[in-house]
């Protein structure tokens, strides 16, 4: 098994926009004066939703492609999971804000949604194909 060296390098870029979305989001509950939850805040909701959204897709999509490239999978393959992983997960809140039904919220939000799960659906059935 080698180093998932390309993994770990957009595993600590995505760490950076995480933790640049955790600080949105405490920004906005201390500036709004909310402790817990959204205290009715659509902005902040929004925010909250951008946060967890991120942090219920990335491990999964990282570890699937840090899987893949252990094992010996195409660099290019990996490159362009993680590239792709990376665009869709900075897209995502930015589409969260993009006035409903606009083009840029489906541009945005629907296309960091789009390349979210294709990462996830490539890298897991590339992972099965390696594997049979």
């Amino acid at each position: 098994m080698i180093f998932p060296a390309t993994t770990a390098l957009y595993a600590a870029l995505l760490a950076l926009v995480y933790l640049g979305l955790s600080g949105w989001v405490m920004g906005s509950r201390v500036s709004d004066n909310v402790l817990f939850g959204d205290g009715g805040d659509q902005s902040l909701l929004k925010r909250v939703r951008s946060h967890a959204n991120f942090s219920e897709y990335v491990p999964l999509a990282l570890i699937l492609v840090g899987l893949l490239e252990a094992g010996g999978g195409s660099h290019g393959l990996v490159q362009g999971l993680l590239i792709a992983l990376l665009v869709g997960r900075i897209l995502h809140p930015i589409g969260m804000f993009a006035a409903p039904n606009s083009a840029r919220q489906f541009a945005c939000r629907g296309g960091g949604i789009l390349l979210t799960l294709a990462v996830l659906a490539i890298a897991a059935i590339a992972l099965l194909l390696r594997t049979a």
